[in-house]
């Protein structure tokens, strides 16, 4: 009986092996229809867009280990692409001052929804409402400038393996060393579990909680800056599409909305296999009209076939 547990509990920490067969199997279909891009250049092509991707997912499974959801995602790291290109470019003082306060906002939201119990999706869809707004009145039209640092940083040709996916493994450890190995990952991932557990225990709740939101807001600034830093300028809805991407590449990636069950490593292959399959389907001559469907019935695809693999796992189990 011991080694059934531990064995157990060896397979719920080690890294997600569906997510990765999906990614592996569809770079093997855009390999097989584009040869070319099997190269560094290729490769760099392929993962270009995949840091911030990487980074608003981490954001979101944060939040989604205490089972809340963040619809303002998109809008937060547009906010966050406006002050990068601007007041961080201008004064970077002041760029740093607003995303210090950011992340507090994000952090007093937390602490907000476990007091009052509010709903993290209203509570979120309403601010997605106020990052618009204030990356509209920050950049009202497309413009700014990437910081050149920033720029310098995103655009590096490190030798062999091309800085989007090095930059997305740097961001999986840490991740996961947050998440999984650090005495704060076991309390975030108990509160997603059961908060009053945790409650008795003697730890506060709120402070978990107000703290989560405030590493997710963190992840959402730093997915800001580097989408800049890529782009090299800016646009009050230039990560609307975030939102969306952030929640389907935690749950491609093994997560699930309540309980606390997140991985981080499933949850950047989750965010890498959404930003090859924009790639995919451009080989595939799809319309970009069509593009986003077809997206969406890749994710629906792929997660039956995820809930397939776990039922037939539990019936072997359970035989």
């Amino acid at each position: 009986m011991p080694e059934k547990t531990t064995h157990e509990t060896l397979g719920k920490r080690a890294p997600p092996h569906h997510p990765a067969a999906s990614l592996a199997f569809l770079l093997a279909a855009v390999f097989y229809m584009q040869p070319r891009a099997m190269s560094y250049t290729g490769m760099n092509l392929l993962f270009n867009l995949a840091v911030p991707i990487a980074l608003a997912t981490i954001a979101q499974m944060l939040i989604m280990s205490v089972n809340d959801l963040d619809l303002s995602m998109g809008t937060f790291v547009s906010f966050c692409a406006c002050v990068t290109a601007t007041f961080l470019q201008t004064t970077p003082i002041l760029g740093i001052a607003i995303f210090a306060g950011a992340i507090a906002v994000y952090a007093l939201l937390g602490a907000i929804i476990h007091i009052r119990a509010l709903p993290s999706i209203v509570v979120t869809l309403g601010m997605s409402f106020v990052w618009g707004g204030l990356a509209v009145l920050i950049l009202p039209s497309p413009g700014g400038q990437a910081p050149a640092f920033i720029r310098a940083l995103m655009t590096a040709k490190p030798p062999l393996v091309p800085i989007a996916i090095v930059a997305s493994i740097l961001i999986a450890v840490v991740a996961h060393y947050i998440v999984m190995r650090s005495s704060f990952g076991v309390l975030m991932r108990g509160v997603g579990g059961n908060f009053r557990s945790v409650e008795r225990s003697g730890w506060s709740v709120v402070g978990i909680r107000a703290a989560t939101f405030a590493l997710a807001g963190f992840f959402a600034v730093l997915s800001g800056i580097a989408l800049v830093g890529l782009t090299t300028s800016a646009d009050a809805n230039i990560a609307l599409r975030y939102t969306l991407l952030s929640i389907a590449g935690v749950i491609l990636g093994g997560g699930e909305f309540v309980g606390g069950r997140v991985s981080p490593i499933g949850a950047v292959i989750g965010a890498l296999t959404l930003t090859l399959a924009g790639s995919f389907l451009s080989f595939m001559r799809i319309s970009p009209d069509w593009q986003i469907g077809a997206q969406g019935a890749i994710l629906i695809i792929v997660l039956a076939l995820r809930i397939l693999l776990n039922r037939l796992e539990k019936r072997e189990k359970n035989q």
